[in-house]
């Protein structure tokens, strides 16, 4: 069986990561669309592996929480049509980004539901040492699902954004609603006013619709399965968290939050999760 050498690997998944769909890597590199997502689902598998193993005993001082929308074969509203909710339908990614180093410390692709948020929240409380200060938009499940998990141990304020209605004039089909108020709301403990803020997080929303194709608006580059939208996500924390140099820090977010001394390459990565 012909097998890609480590140079090919690396030149597919270097493609990936930045962004192309399948089809392009594919027309790029000559060769096969199911060669090249039987590598990356591997590779995601490995790269899940790693990070799980080292997003451990971290300190996060200030943490951002949110999630973002995709869809895996057609949106929810047509799979309920078509009783394909099983397979298909609407899909979310919370994330959780340390707003000091950048660092993602978890994620997790689910429903938006409580239980979702729950797997989520207690996730991120087997990485975190400290007492952190977490903010979250007013998705309700994340109160109950972070007294579940931190109780009183640590402080936390939800950012409340009030938007327009989305009948207003002037706006257009696909322009985003016009924000009328923003609020804070202190929940637990006692976090700084000042440092209530979902900007980091939001700002790695649209590092994953721009770093990932299946997450890029009115395109046809949609997942098709679950297992395959999952296996990106993975691929893209491992690339942003260790191999992307972060603009503002000029480092990786690993090597800011101390947990990584150098800069990885796709291959340290390859060569990492194949031992």
């Amino acid at each position: 069986m012909n097998k890609l050498d480590v140079t090919e690997q690396a030149t597919v998944i270097s493609a990936l990561v930045e962004g192309n769909s399948i089809r392009s890597v594919e027309r790029m590199t000559c060769i096969h669309r199911d060669t090249i997502m039987r590598l990356m689902v591997r590779v995601a598998d490995g790269c899940d592996g790693l990070l799980d193993e080292m997003m451990r005993g971290l300190t996060c001082p200030r943490l951002q929480l949110d999630e973002i929308w995709a869809y895996v074969g057609m949106k929810q509203k047509t799979a309920r049509r078509m009783g394909k909710t099983d397979e298909f339908g609407d899909l979310y990614t919370f994330v959780a980004i340390d707003a000091d180093s950048k660092l993602v410390p978890c994620w997790h692709v689910g429903a938006r539901t409580s239980n979702d948020t729950v797997l989520f929240i207690n996730d991120l409380r087997e990485r975190i040492t400290n007492r952190p200060q977490i903010t979250t938009d007013a998705f309700k499940p994340y109160y109950g699902a972070i007294m579940q998990a931190f109780g009183n141990r640590c402080d936390y304020a939800q950012l409340i954004k009030v938007f327009a209605s989305e009948l207003n004039e002037g706006r257009g089909r696909y322009s985003p609603p016009i924000m009328l108020k923003c609020e804070r709301e202190e929940i637990i403990g006692q976090p700084d006013p000042d440092h209530i803020s979902t900007s980091y997080v939001e700002r790695q929303n649209l590092t994953m619709r721009m770093q990932m194709r299946r997450f890029t608006r009115l395109t046809n580059g949609f997942s098709k399965k679950r297992a395959n939208h999952a296996a990106a996500v993975a691929l893209h924390f491992a690339h942003y968290n260790l191999i992307r140099i972060h603009k503002t820090l000029r480092m990786t977010p690993a090597m800011a939050h101390g947990i990584s001394d150098h800069i990885w390459t796709v291959g340290e990565l390859l060569e990492r999760i194949s031992n």
